[in-house]
């Protein structure tokens, strides 16, 4: 591992060991807050505080992972480990919002047969706002440091930040709404929960589709392909672009083509034109950019 992938590596660790942090603290005070309150929409927020948590060690073992050099058995590195957690992380999100909203329908139904629900008392409510204001500040750090180090495990990871604190205003209104109308809207309280699971469940959909694709080997977007044709029909001496194949793995992406060029250039011409090309690439889509370059002679003409 190079000097700059490690200090990628620990970067990303300590943006992660941040989270990590925050969330473990928000899983104690929204439980509390939760069943000091009788609130069972501020104890669903709690669990999706415990998922958020799970995900950060996700990050940090997956990215220690894919940090590693290409070895004997892995000649393109180990960058779809990252790949692998963001979908991890889709995926457990995904199911604590089902199990939130199964929990959220049981209690609605249980008050449509007749049950009473507690009225959730202001403790709970002051929590939801706390952390809403804690998760804003969480997700806007997070997102900022996942650009800044190109990792879409942190960014997937800042998004559930994000949707944490989305939920907590789905909270917040149906606390509110339950204080203020009184004992006979209680049931807004767990209608909120029901709320919290959509919020939680589109941001895992979201995560789980760009992972699926690219670990099944999806083509980059056609506009990074027409770009890449671009950047080759620059270089001078070099034509007829052709059999391009992309595709991304983790926070770099792969790059082969064949190319055609004159076949009474100079082994060192054709040598330099290439290097060029590389480099170009490289330039514009990182270093750890893989780059496979075929070249072929031009058609004889008749």
């Amino acid at each position: 591992m190079n000097g700059s992938e490690c200090s990628r590596e620990k970067n990303i660790c300590r943006v992660t060991y941040v989270g990590g942090v925050v969330n473990f603290l928000l899983i104690i005070f929204k439980f509390t807050v939760g069943f000091w309150g009788k609130s069972s929409a501020m104890v669903a927020d709690a669990v999706h505080s415990f998922s958020d948590f799970v995900t950060d060690v996700i990050v940090i073992a997956f990215v220690k992972i894919s940090g590693k050099p290409k070895d004997v058995n892995h000649d393109y590195g180990h960058g779809k480990f990252e790949t692998l957690a963001t979908l991890l992380i889709g995926v457990v999100l995904l199911f604590v919002g089902i199990g939130i909203a199964y929990s959220g329908i049981r209690t609605i139904i249980e008050v449509v047969n007749g049950a009473v629900l507690p009225s959730p008392g202001a403790i709970a409510l002051v929590g939801a706002v706390v952390s809403i204001v804690v998760k804003e500040i969480l997700f806007r750090y997070t997102a900022a440091q996942g650009k800044r180090l190109k990792s879409d495990a942190v960014i997937a990871n800042a998004w559930h930040h994000r949707s944490d604190a989305f939920s907590s205003v789905a909270t917040v209104l149906g606390i509110t709404g339950a204080i203020v109308l009184g004992d006979g809207w209680t049931v807004l309280d767990p209608l909120a929960g029901v709320a919290v699971s959509f919020f939680i469940a589109k941001t895992a959909l979201g995560m789980i589709k760009p992972s699926i694709d690219e670990l099944l080997e999806k083509s980059l977007p056609q506009s990074t392909e027409d770009e890449i044709v671009r950047v080759v029909d620059k270089v001078e001496g070099v034509s007829d672009i052709h059999d391009l194949r992309t595709r991304k793995i983790g926070n770099y992406c792969a790059i082969e083509f064949s190319v055609c060029m004159d076949g009474n250039v100079s082994l060192k011409e054709a040598h330099d034109a290439i290097s060029q090309i590389d480099d170009d690439l490289r330039q514009k889509y990182g270093d750890n950019t893989h780059v496979m370059i075929h070249v072929e002679p031009l058609p004889e003409s008749n």
